[in-house]
């Protein structure tokens, strides 16, 4: 059951969405996602030969478990089959979003302040796309981001607006690690299971750089 806090949370729009075909694939797998009860991320989709659709989820709380991605990959395997969004053969790919995870709701740059962020965006701010530093929380719909790499005597905070984002994610750290792993110790005691069972705090104890990931090829 999601309590008043996660409903709203679980409800939360994003802010950074795809383009073109992966965002075809968004359209379809967002509700059937929340119908299950987790909250589409991002979605990916390769240009490679060899096609491989990725689309990141989690549970309003952030975990995702590698039972969750199977159960979304049954759940949006035939709906994807019949709605035909890609033009040639896949491989679906049902993901946890990872420790260095993308940022896409306003909810997310809250929830990580205090870690350093990579922001790359779609709309040019001061002559420039691409931003690195420390995310210090939201002002209105932008994220305020401490820049290491401002010249001198030019102001070392950015504020940049979170729809005119490309792409925001997390850059792997000791602290963000750290980090990571006390909240799936919280989520593991809040449910009263033992951390060395559960699977509920997978997402955020494994290896960095690793996710727990569901794959099927179309046709299976």
């Amino acid at each position: 059951m999601i309590d008043t806090v996660g409903a709203i949370e679980f409800a939360e729009p994003r802010l950074i969405i795809e383009q073109g075909t992966a965002a075809r694939v968004a359209a379809i797998a967002a509700p059937v996602l929340a119908g299950l009860g987790y909250r589409l991320v991002r979605v990916r989709v390769s240009a490679s030969a060899n096609c491989t659709v990725q689309i990141m989820a989690e549970r309003p709380d952030g975990s995702m478990t590698v039972e969750d991605c199977e159960s979304a990959s049954r759940a949006l395997s035939p709906i994807l089959d019949v709605e035909d969004p890609i033009d040639r053969e896949y491989r679906l790919e049902i993901s946890s979003p990872g420790i260095d995870r993308p940022l896409v709701r306003r909810s997310d740059f809250q929830r990580y302040a205090g870690h350093e962020v990579k922001v790359e965006m779609a709309v040019g701010l001061q002559g420039r796309r691409r931003f690195r530093g420390v995310l210090l929380g939201v002002d209105g719909e932008a994220a305020r981001v401490r820049r290491a790499d401002a010249p001198e005597g030019e102001t070392n905070e950015a504020l940049l607006p979170i729809a005119d984002m490309a792409e925001a994610r997390l850059v792997l750290s000791e602290a963000l690690i750290t980090e990571s792993l006390r909240r799936g110790k919280a989520r593991a005691a809040k449910n009263e299971i033992e951390p060395r069972t559960t699977r509920a705090a997978d997402n955020d104890n494994r290896m960095p750089g690793d996710r727990l990931h569901a794959s099927k090829s179309e046709g299976e």
